[in-house]
């Protein structure tokens, strides 16, 4: 049984959620569970390509794909609603499927995908390299985001993929109503925000200025929480540290890691001989 302590270890923090809003509610339901004060702020949104065509001729050669690979939740869920729309033919094992990660491949199962590999590091050139054997000389189908960086498909074609890289989905800024949680962030109102992608850190960036926000950062009045190692590598990337990591995937364990961080914190504060504020 957790101790009273570790419940609520997130007791008087103000945490920042950048996810879209449909994606936002697991991470702030955990954060509130431990205590946290939970702000929300889409730094980023997603929505279907004005120009589908790429995707459509995937879609309807899908079975001549050897290897699908999900590398994100958003892939997974626009793919299949467009597939839907096709009614392109799914078959079971063509082409074979590989997700980034617990919470893609869930994604995808739950939606009929017979996943058949998830990489155990929560990163596509991971996944790249885990599967290795498997993708010399065959043919691989790659849904992603406009925004995508282009180190995968390089990776893939390294290991000797013939790679078709389609965007299933557009990132696009947020709606204007982030501005109140932007302006406590700029106020240094605000504890720890999270980032989920490379894309929300470069538009958090971008609104706040990155010379304001490496001087919170620096402060120590402002901490970054990346969700996975691409996200934190985009930010160190920046010259901004990154004081939380989980060592998996998942808001689960993001919120587990930052209880411990600030858990952490706290105990350093009250050592003895500690500085006082």
């Amino acid at each position: 049984m957790e101790s009273p302590t570790r419940i609520r270890a997130l007791a008087g923090q103000r945490i920042v959620v950048t996810r879209a809003p449909e994606q936002a509610g697991d991470l702030a339901r955990l954060l509130a569970e431990r205590g946290a004060e939970v702000v929300l702020c889409p730094l980023v949104a997603f929505e279907r390509p004005a120009d589908c065509s790429a995707l459509d001729a995937a879609l309807l050669r899908l079975t001549t794909f050897d290897w699908l690979l999900f590398t994100s939740q958003n892939a997974v869920r626009f793919f299949e609603e467009r597939r839907r729309e096709l009614q392109a033919a799914l078959q079971w094992g063509r082409p074979r499927v590989a997700a980034v990660g617990p919470a893609t491949a869930k994604a995808a199962r739950d939606l009929g995908y017979g996943v058949e590999y998830v990489s155990q590091e929560a990163t596509g050139e991971a996944l790249s390299r885990e599967l290795q054997a498997e993708l010399v000389g065959r043919s691989v189908l790659l849904p992603r985001s406009d925004r995508a960086r282009e180190e995968l498909p390089r990776t893939l074609e390294a290991a000797g993929a013939r790679v078709t890289e389609v965007v299933a989905y557009h990132t696009v800024p947020a709606p204007a109503d982030a501005e109140s949680a932007l302006e406590q962030i700029r106020a240094g109102k605000v504890d720890v925000v999270t980032l989920a992608s490379p894309s929300a850190f470069e538009h958090l960036s971008e609104q706040i200025g990155a010379g304001t926000l490496a001087a919170l950062a620096g402060r120590g009045r402002l901490s970054l929480a990346a969700i996975g190692p691409v996200t934190a590598a985009a930010i160190r990337q920046a010259g901004l540290p990154v004081a939380v990591v989980p060592s998996k995937p998942g808001a689960g364990a993001l919120v587990e890691a930052l209880a411990a961080h600030c858990l952490n914190a706290r105990k350093s504060a009250d050592a003895p001989g500690a500085p006082q504020p």
